[in-house]
């Protein structure tokens, strides 16, 4: 995320599975995130692993979705 964009209260980190995927968990969980589930994992048919986690950011949130 940038300081521009504010932090979403859901998200799904998607992409192969190797280091960056990795990097990229860790920055959202440095960030205040918290895991929510288990990781997926699915071969992709072209010889590569695709993982991906859910995060989610404990913030106050309306019934609309619209962050308080």
């Amino acid at each position: 995320m940038t300081a521009a964009q504010p932090n979403l209260p859901y998200r799904l980190i998607t992409g192969p599975d190797d280091e960056t995927f990795c990097e990229r968990v860790s920055a959202a969980l440095a960030d205040g995130y918290r895991l929510n589930g288990s990781p997926s994992l699915a071969f992709n048919g072209a010889g590569r692993m695709i993982a991906a986690q859910a995060l989610v950011l404990d913030i106050a949130v309306d019934k609309s979705g619209a962050l308080r």
